[in-house]
């Protein structure tokens, strides 16, 4: 009977530890950014075969994580204006961290499939940080 409440205790000590150690990390991460893009495409045709899924990929391999895409030269989404004319095609992702953001707009493989976009569309941009939860 004393082993098994050896045991109980122990089971019990390591289920309270553990707990404590989640929420430990928990409370250690940081929240998101939230990377904004309002782009003017001028050219739909050759910004969805030249630019777009170039660019998509490169950002997927960087770490960052794609929550919408609407408007032209888009597959899906639509873009609702409520105040003030809508942007012709919009793209919002999520990142880890502003470092993660920098490194990819730093890329040089980035850097020179951008100036191919710039052919093609007007960019304005921005990131934000997410609340923690």
């Amino acid at each position: 009977m004393r082993s098994n409440y050896k045991i109980a205790v122990a089971v019990t000590a390591g289920v309270a530890i553990g707990a404590l150690a989640v929420q430990g990390l928990h409370a250690q991460t940081k929240p998101p950014v939230y990377f904004v893009a309002e782009i003017d495409v001028t050219n739909p045709d050759a910004y969805a075969k030249e630019y777009a899924p170039k660019a998509q990929a490169i950002i997927k391999a960087a770490g960052g994580r794609f929550l919408a895409i609407g408007g032209s030269a888009a597959t899906t989404g639509t873009v609702t204006a409520f105040d003030g004319d809508p942007p012709k095609r919009v793209v919002v992702q999520v990142w880890d961290s502003m470092e993660k953001i920098r490194a990819w707009r730093a890329n040089p493989e980035y850097v020179e499939l951008r100036k191919v976009g710039e052919k093609y569309a007007k960019f304005r941009s921005f990131a934000v940080d997410g609340l923690q939860e």
